[in-house]
Formats: structure tokens, sequence, C-alpha cells
């Protein structure tokens, strides 16, 4: 038998040894896509349109159209689910309907995002009345992402240490200026990360969007919220499966992916800054 000694270091280079296979995976899929999207990387590919059946040109109405619908599925998405975790959390005093409230959470976040474009379709679409449009995408979206925003939310929310609040209380404080002045500060950079998750999987969608707002070829901006617009996810898709001439539009796909990674990547950082500058304003 191996002593107790042994056991811990054979579990600690296991331990080890699964994590930099997943740093591994990470590196690899990260560097397979730089080493082959960079090769088409250039200012025009970056600000042109499209053309000839999507083998030439540039991305840009996809870039434009993917920066909408993350802002707009955002607006919608974080201020509800961020005041539904606030309702659960702080206010919301009957266990069992909590409990429910949590199950049904879960059980939306784990719907297959294909459901959602379906839902989006027919609710949006065609009983709203707002057709294939950028509203309809962003709301789409937003619904999809509502679970993720609700329970990280929640979760920074109980990190928060309960004496703070009976403190805040006992200087005459209401529970909604508590909420407000001394649970939420402290929370925020916790709840910054459930929001970077969300951007993370609003922008790399293709089936909500596939029903709701994307368009096959698009060459030119959207001009209102009931617009059309293309975006990266489904553009990629397109030139990779659907192309007029796969092998020539096989660069383009993979410089797309390039460029959508970047942008999920800017935005991660963004919301990293801002996260240790709340770190900062509120230290525990």
């Amino acid at each position: 038998m191996f002593s107790k000694n042994i056991q811990q270091k054979i579990a600690f280079h296991i331990f080890r040894l699964l994590s930099f296979s997943i740093l591994g995976v990470l590196v690899w899929i990260l560097g397979f896509i730089i080493y082959n999207g960079i090769q088409v990387i250039n200012w025009e590919f970056i600000t042109a349109f499209p053309k000839e059946g999507m083998t030439e040109g540039g991305i840009f109405p996809a870039i434009i159209g993917t920066i909408y619908l993350v802002i707009g599925s955002m607006m919608f998405a974080v201020p509800l689910g961020i005041m539904s975790a606030i309702y659960i959390s702080e206010y919301a005093s009957n266990q069992k309907w909590v409990k429910f409230i949590r199950i049904m959470t879960n059980n939306l976040a784990s719907i297959p995002s294909i459901v959602f474009g379906l839902f989006g379709m027919a609710l949006f679409v065609h009983t709203f009345g707002f057709g294939d449009s950028i509203l309809a995408g962003s709301l789409t979206l937003g619904i999809l992402i509502i679970p993720l925003v609700i329970r990280t939310t929640e979760e920074a929310l109980k990190a928060v240490p309960e004496s703070y609040r009976l403190g805040s209380i006992a200087l005459g404080a209401t529970k909604f200026q508590t909420i407000k002045n001394v649970v939420f500060p402290i929370a925020f950079p916790n709840i910054m990360t459930g929001i970077i998750l969300s951007v993370g999987r609003v922008s790399g969608e293709t089936a909500p969007i596939l029903f709701t707002v994307a368009a096959y070829f698009l060459p030119k901006l959207p001009q209102s919220i009931f617009d059309q617009a293309m975006a990266l996810p489904y553009h990629l898709y397109v030139i990779a499966t659907s192309g007029t001439d796969i092998e020539a539009s096989k660069p383009i796909a993979y410089g797309t992916a390039f460029v959508l990674i970047s942008i999920v990547l800017i935005i991660n950082l963004l919301a990293g800054w801002i996260r240790r500058y709340f770190e900062k304003q509120n230290p525990k």
C-alpha cells in the first residue's frame, strides 16, 4: 500500500496533468484558428463588404451585426436577470417559491439554443410582428442568457457576508438602501463574471439568430432595429458549409473565426478591467 504522502503526490501530479491538458487543448484550438486566420486578416477584410458570393471582400457588416446583437441582448437580459436575482436572494421569503424558481431557471438554462430560436421566431417574428430583425434576434438571445445572469448574480449576492447587511440595517438604512449601497457594489465584480460568460455565449450562438435575424448575404449595414443583419457565427457557418466554392472560402472562414474570437477577447478584457476597478473601489 502507498503511504499518504505518496498518494497525495500522485493525486497532485494527476490533477496538474489534467489542468495542463485542458490548457493544451485551448492553446491548440486558438493556435489553429490564429495560424489559419491571420493569413487573410488585413484592413480591407475588416472594413470591406462581402462580394463574389462571399468568397471575396470583407466581413464588416457581420462584425457590426454581431456587436448590435450583443449590445441588444445585454440591454434586455442584464437588468432583468439582475433584478430577478436580487428578488430571489434578498426579498423572497417563501423558500418553496424560491426553490421552484431555481428549478425552472435551471431547466431554462438546459434547453437547446435551437428551441429558443424557434420560440423567438414564433413570438417575436410572427406574433409581435417584428419580422426578421435585430430586435427579434436580441430579445431571443436575451431570453437565452437570462438564466445564466440570474444564477451568477444570485451566487455573487450570496457571497456577501450577512454581517454587512445587518450592520447597514443597524445604522438605520432600509433594505433597499442596504442592497443599493452595500450589497450590490460588493457583489458587482462577481456579477461581471456572469455578464462576461453571457457575452461569450451570445456572440457565438448561431441557431437562435438563424430564425430571427441573420441574413445569408446582406452587403449593407442595418438602418434600424427592425432590419435584418449579418452576424459572424452565421456568416462563418454559411461560408464554411454552403458557399459556392467551399475550398476558396476556407481562409475567409478561418479569418472570420479569428475576428469573432478577437471581439470576445476584447469584450472580456474590458469587462475584466471594469471588474478590477470596482474591486478596488469596494474592497471587502
